[in-house]
């Protein structure tokens, strides 16, 4: 990571943060790299640059748009953001690529999935490995959304790896939750988790061209029914399930007066509240990654964690008992 971010100077820190206010791109770039730093001094800078632009966020709506492998994510994306960005809106996508659970490295790759978006000025892409987050969700993925509203963007979308049961990351940190799924394959409930379609706010049947059309209206039925059997959602909000295609740029204004229509139904209340109650789950998930953090850098704890492996291995303590005299140590 860049070698400026050492111990920042309070002056430094004060111009990163008027760059970020004033919407500079490489400002905002420098301000994520930051928050995604794991160095205790880079996470000390990050929490005072946090804390200064708080006042400057919350404007924007925050898509998270999820689906499963081949719906197309970031081909309607590409569409959808210049659709936007046509209209005045500035755009950006926080992309979460997975990463190996080997070598922990990602291909990070988006920004050349999203060649058009990527050269728009309006919009800002900015992809992260989800590192080992569950639901493929970047760890600092929430300070990034408010760095993106402080810098003046509009629409905050973020892309997720796919489909998979911690989906749940994401819907704690957005306003509106959009599933893209795909015709044909049998049953088309087949593939996905029921709890994903019940926190979904939008079902979009992608790639509804070609030879598809007529199947993707026949899942946009099933599906549908489907929805009809879920609970009824928090908001009062009728699920729209819909047909689009993000090859043929077609079904994209109708999923965007979805989320104009939806923000109008939540602006009585529920949408606040249901912010100030992420806010509240990311405080917890906070405290707990902080007790990892500080249980793990403890000293000598790598030495006695391999103790307490060996002894396992070998069956001459249980792994409770390994567990319990771990943290008792």
């Amino acid at each position: 990571m860049d070698s400026t971010f050492r111990q920042i100077p309070p002056v430094v820190l004060q111009a990163l943060k008027a760059d970020l206010l004033d919407g500079d791109r490489v400002a905002l770039g420098r301000a994520i790299t930051l928050i995604e730093s794991k160095r205790a001094d880079d996470r000390k800078q990050a929490g005072l640059l946090i804390d200064a632009i708080l006042p400057k966020t919350g404007s924007s709506i925050r898509i998270g748009i999820t689906g499963v492998p081949g719906a197309g994510k970031s081909s309607f994306i590409e569409v959808f953001g210049t659709m936007l960005t046509a209209s005045g809106k500035r755009v950006a996508v926080l992309s979460i690529d997975p990463a190996s659970s080997k070598s922990k490295g990602s291909i990070l790759g988006d920004k050349t999935r999203m060649e058009t978006l990527s050269k728009n000025e309006l919009a800002y892409i900015r992809p992260s490995s989800s590192g080992t987050i569950p639901g493929g969700v970047a760890s600092h993925t929430r300070e990034a959304i408010l760095l993106c509203e402080a810098a003046g963007y509009d629409v905050i979308i973020v892309e997720t790896v796919g489909v998979g049961q911690s989906e749940t990351v994401v819907k704690e940190m957005v306003d509106y939750f959009l599933l893209l799924m795909l015709a044909g394959g049998g049953d088309e409930l087949q593939g996905i988790k029921r709890g994903i379609m019940e926190m979904a706010d939008h079902i979009l049947i992608n790639k509804a061209d070609g030879a598809n059309p007529e199947a993707a209206k026949r899942a946009a039925k099933a599906y549908r029914n489907a929805v009809h059997l879920f609970p009824a959602h928090e908001a009062g909000w009728t699920v729209p399930v819909a047909t689009c295609s993000a090859l043929e740029k077609t079904g994209i204004k109708s999923v965007w007066s979805e989320i104009e229509a939806f923000r109008q139904l939540t602006a009585g209340g529920w949408f606040e509240q249901n912010r100030r109650l992420q806010r509240i789950q990311w405080f917890h998930a906070l405290v707990r990654s902080a007790l990892e953090l500080n249980f793990f850098g403890k000293a000598n704890i790598q030495e006695a964690i391999s103790e307490k492996e060996a002894l396992i291995s070998a069956r001459k303590i249980s792994v409770r008992k390994a567990v319990q005299e771990l943290f008792e140590s």
